[in-house]
């Protein structure tokens, strides 16, 4: 509305502090008048010279209205992480906008903002300012550290040196500390040669912190300053210790692993942090003037301080607290940790969780970690001892009761049940929650010390569910009795394990867990639900009446007026659908069951609720049919609603709801693949939601997974692709090279069926892109060519992306002829940095693009071999690895095309192959030989045989939960210590052993990439027997001087061997002959 106002403030060097200042002010204000082209304004900023000093500025200005200052602080921290340095994808490519690049910063403009920033966050008083700049110092110390920073730590450890005994200088302290740990966080997740600049930080910083450190945690030292640097200098600490002590140097090993006392002064700061009393306010002591609600008692500094102290013990303690567990350099410290420090903290530890016990205030992350550390201390013989005298105060005082329903629990639960929903369903409440950590815990014990333990605890937990069913109405303790089921329920995987309690199991459920789905105490029916998921697996007794009265409670809850207890009720059905006899209660009442799932559904976006869906639809995929249209209309339909929640309202539940609806659709895809016409009646409702994730710049990235596999399904089993789906073909293209690049093996499959399905359309088909009108074949091959030349992809990916040439090869047959050229020019690019490989697999994937070029063209593709002179290296190193070829299509398509070379004349062919007829042909018919011998064998293969010690399906490792370590045994587990060993031999964290160890594929260089490969040659259309023995006829009637020859210069084996070929191929025809005049 006001161009001038644009074109005024994006002038280089027109903008000043001041109008800067209004721009800023005006792009809050309520008049959309001026809001608009201001905002318009400031996101145009990282294109004026000079802005980010003027935002500085601004920031720095305390006299400045705080909203200004906020959003300039905001805006530079966005311009600094955006255009400070060029951002790549994970595949190297520039990261876009609009597909343009961003601007970069010029050396002048940064170089005013590195010491402009510090002395901005150094003076800064207000938080929220503070945490913003400080956030952007970490991004430019990503890019600048150490090279074009140099005198960065020099100048915040001479500010804390200075300021460190100056009660004046506080602030300046604590914000220099604040940068320091901001720097050290940069290096935290390094590898240890990796870690130089921080072993450097530490040398210089650790002498100046630790007398500071040790001022700060003196029981005299009360003030609340102390506290936030106190606070500041526990996480640099945990920064630079959390994975491996520091160095002395950029590669030496840490003093403290040598000389273990070194660290000592460090524990005792830990241990004092720990133990200092924090009275409530209304005590008057010191320190003064604790908060009273329960958030800002979590967010104050001395609570932080606790926190951080329990949380750098528990990880020392859980890397060095079992010497047998730890790396070989750091036994020392190891056997040091655990004789003296684990034991010395253990009191102070238990102490604190003391505090609620009696009486007194604990935050829940401080309980949290705490029970982490006592959880570590049952597995160590000298901490155990400890601990074994104070079992009954730990299990039933400490555990207990945080493992029970709150107050507050309930309240949400009855009000604001969706939050509770969210809570109990939180993937970080392991990480955060003093109920999972207790649960951890009592599980451990078990588990670990079951002798000590396990009897008593039973025996316990039973005497409150008989107590409960002996009281009357008015004085039955609910929250006691959802505590005993809970635990109970926590350690089912133990007692179904065991004869002796697995046998029990019924009459519980039957005595205290049946009524409950009547109950009138919602959170019982809700817990109710819930046991059902833990004895799902548990053996009934009966003639199958229990399962079936069980099944009914839960259909009952399904429909229950608490929003919680229906999520629960449908979770259950997962687990109950698998017990025999479940599917003839469930099936009469499938369509009333859909019916209840989407009614939740429509209510709250939960992932395990969809999940639980999907094993339905899995279980009765038989029986989907007439209801795969109402279903997809749902699940799409819930998507979107999921969708939009996530997005709108940062939801991560619903998002993950969101994905489950979209594996929810390909599991009835999958019921219905047998019937396309359906699944194309379905189309209407799944391309909008298709062209809506991949349509978006990556913003539904995370449901592109799924996306793609819907869509593949939509592509290969209709016979047909009708042009609404075609607008999903470039959409791919444009994920790939702008941000989906690592997602190419997904997007394969599909590719490869719009090629088959209808290769002329592709071939005419064009892509409307920013550079043009490019065909879509381009787009094919410009995605081969950047996967195969990109450093950063894996031979898997290579070979996928390979496999895209075998479709335009036996799909467009006689249609590509000029791009055989650029074929050739990556795939044997490609053969050239893999001749050596040990693996041999992409030079396999490559030896079928060039059986299939041959098989395609043989005069046009000896052309490209020639021009290149490799024809003869190519074939020799290709008749070598014929050998380790044992895939069924590998072999054939070498067949096929090694014997289209024979439809050649012998003269025009070049002399390197003219001499090796006789070997070709001899190797080919063996190959041709064993193919058949191989697929004759196959067919008569059983299936995959029985798995053996198949029982019970549970973990193996549960062991006698009566017995355990003896308390003078470290616990050990020889899983858990391979894995420790094998990962302490890793040297990279790309090697194979570190993907394993760290989840991932294990062998991903060695899948089948082309086990679902389907085109015009491998579906049996093409016998390569036949075409051989065809081939070899026709090269001896058009030649027959020269084959005579070749004939000649054969062994009597190989000459033999082709006498097979002929007497196989005529059998064949006789044997399809006969099977035709039987058909008609």
């Amino acid at each position: 509305r006001f161009p001038f106002l644009l074109i005024q403030y994006q002038r280089l060097a027109i903008m000043d502090v001041e109008q800067l200042h209004v721009v800023l002010q005006q792009s809050f204000s309520p008049d959309a008048n001026l809001r608009v082209p201001a905002e318009e304004t400031v996101r145009n900023l990282k294109h004026v010279k000079g802005s980010t000093t003027l935002l500085l500025q601004v920031a720095a200005e305390a006299k400045v209205q705080f909203e200004v200052r906020q959003a300039a602080s905001i805006q530079l921290k966005n311009i600094c992480r955006e255009c400070w340095a060029e951002r790549v994808n994970f595949a190297g490519f520039p990261l876009t906008t609009d597909g343009k690049k961003p601007p970069l910063l010029d050396e002048e403009d940064k170089a005013r903002i590195r010491p402009g920033l510090v002395a901005a966050l150094l003076a800064e008083a207000e938080k929220s300012l503070r945490d913003l700049l400080a956030e952007t110092l970490h991004t430019i110390v990503i890019h600048d550290f150490p090279q074009n920073w140099p005198d960065l730590i020099p100048t915040l450890l001479t500010t804390i040196q200075q300021g460190a005994n100056d009660p004046a200088q506080a602030l300046r302290v604590h914000n220099a500390l604040l940068a320091l740990r901001k720097v050290c966080k940069r290096y935290e997740y390094k590898s240890k040669d990796q870690r130089g600049p921080l072993n450097e930080i530490v040398n210089q910083a650790f002498p100046l912190l630790l007398p500071l450190a040790q001022r700060l945690s003196a029981p005299e030292e009360h003030a609340l300053e102390a506290a936030m640097m106190l606070k500041q200098i526990l996480k640099i600490f945990w920064s630079s210790t959390q994975f491996y002590l520091p160095g002395s140097d950029g590669n030496g090993p840490s003093p403290a692993l040598a000389n273990p006392q070194s660290m000592q002064p460090w524990l005792d700061i830990l241990q004092r942090a720990l133990v200092k009393p924090l009275p409530e306010a209304s005590t008057g002591l010191e320190p003064k003037n604790q908060p009273t609600t329960v958030e800002e008692r979590n967010a104050w500094p001395w609570w932080k301080v606790k926190k951080w102290a329990v949380q750098i013990m528990s990880r020392l303690f859980s890397r060095y607290g079992i010497p047998s567990y730890a790396e070989d350099d750091a036994k020392e410290f190891a056997k040091y940790f655990s004789q003296n420090v684990a034991t010395q903290f253990l009191g102070p530890v238990c102490e604190t969780l003391n505090l609620r016990p009696s009486g007194q205030f604990c935050t829940d992350r401080v309980v949290h970690l705490c029970l982490t550390y006592v959880d570590l201390a049952v597995e160590l013989s000298s901490t155990y001892k400890l601990l074994k005298p104070h079992l009954d105060f730990l299990l039933y005082q400490v555990c207990f009761p945080t493992m029970c329903l709150t107050q507050e629990d309930i309240e949400i639960f009855e009000n604001d049940p969706h939050e509770f929903v969210h809570r109990q369903n939180s993937p970080l409440a392991d990480f955060y929650d003093p109920r999972m950590s207790a649960i951890t815990l009592v599980t451990d014990l078990v588990k670990h010390r079951g002798q000590d333990v396990t009897q008593n605890l039973l025996g316990r937990m039973t005497e409150i569910l008989q107590r409960y069913n002996a009281s009357p109405p008015e004085s039955k303790n609910h929250v006691e009795k959802d505590g005993a089921l809970l635990t109970f329920g926590s350690l089912s995987k133990f007692l179904l394990a065991k004869d002796k309690y697995a046998l029990e199991l019924e009459g519980l459920l039957v005595t205290s867990v049946f009524p409950d789905f009547n109950s009138p105490v919602a959170f019982l029916r809700y817990r109710a639900c819930w046991m059902v998921q833990q004895f799902s697996t548990v053996r009934w007794s009966d003639d199958g009446s229990n399962l079936r009265n069980l099944l009914q409670l839960n259909l009952q809850r399904l429909s229950d007026p608490a929003l919680p207890v229906q999520i629960e009720a449908s979770k259950s059905l997962r687990y109950l659908i698998e017990a025999d006899g479940a599917d003839q209660t469930l099936l009469p009442v499938l369509p009333q069951l859909l019916t209840e799932y989407f009614r939740i559904m429509n209510e709250i976006g939960n992932d395990e609720v969809v999940s639980a869906l999907q094993v339905l639809l899995d279980k009765f995929g038989d029986h989907i049919e007439p209801h795969a249209h109402q279903l997809v209309t749902q699940l799409s339909n819930a998507f979107n609603q999921y969708c939009t929640a996530g997005e709108d309202d940062d939801d991560d539940d619903a998002a993950m709801a969101a994905a489950q609806c979209l594996e929810c659709i390909a599991t009835v895809l999958k019921g219905i693949c047998d019937q396309p016409s359906i699944m194309k009646n379905l189309e209407p409702l799944l391309i909008p939601l298709i062209l809506k994730i991949m349509g978006n710049d990556g913003e539904y990235i995370e449901y592109l997974e799924c996306a793609l596999d819907i869509l593949t399904f939509l592509t290969y089993f209709p016979d047909t692709i009708s042009p609404e789906l075609w607008q999903a073909f470039p959409l791919i293209y444009v994920a790939f090279d702008q941000w989906a690049y690592d997602y190419l093996n997904m997007m394969v499959p599909c590719l490869q069926s719009y090629i088959a399905k209808a290769p002329d359309f592709f071939l005419q088909g064009q892509a409307q892109l920013p550079e043009g009108n490019i065909p879509y074949i381009d787009l094919i091959v410009s995605m081969v060519a950047k996967t195969v030349t990109n450093d950063k992809a894996s031979e898997s990916e290579c070979r996928y992306a390979l496999s895209l040439f075998m479709s335009l090869l036996h799909n467009c047959h006689g249609k590509i002829d000029m791009y055989l050229t650029i074929i050739n020019e990556i795939s044997l690019g490609k053969l050239g940095q893999q001749v050596n490989a040990d693996i041999p697999l992409t030079r396999i994937s490559i030896y079928q693009i060039l059986g299939s070029a041959l098989y395609y063209n043989p005069q046009l593709e000896l052309v490209e071999l020639e021009k290149r002179g490799v024809t003869q290296q190519v074939f020799g190193k290709w008749m070598k690895d014929v050998e380790t070829m044992d895939r069924w299509l590998p072999r054939k398509l070498t067949i096929l095309g090694m014997s289209s070379i024979l439809s050649l004349p012998v003269a025009s062919l070049p002399p390197s192959l003219q001499s090796s007829i006789p070997q070709l042909i001899d190797g080919v018919v063996r190959m041709s030989i064993a193919l058949k011998e191989d697929e004759q064998k196959t067919g008569n293969d059983g299936g995959d045989a029985d798995v053996p010690g198949g029982g019970s399906g549970l973990p193996s490792d549960i062991g006698d939960v009566d017995q355990g370590f003896g308390e003078d045994e470290d616990v050990t587990n020889e899983v858990d210590e391979s894995y420790r060993k094998a990962l302490q031999g890793v040297t990279s964290w790309d090697d194979d052993m570190a993907r394993f160890l760290l989840g991932g594929d294990w062998d991903e260089d060695r899948e089948d990439v082309d086990e679902d490969f389907t085109s015009p040659l491998t579906d049996n259309s093409v016998d390569e027997l036949l075409f051989l023995s065809d081939i070899l006829n026709a090269a001896f009637q058009r030649e027959p001087e020269a084959y005579q020859q070749i004939q000649a210069a054969m062994s009597p084996e190989a000459a033999a061997n082709c006498q097979k070929i002929f007497q196989a191929a005529s059998a064949l025809r006789a044997q399809a002959a006969q099977q035709s005049t039987q058909q008609s």
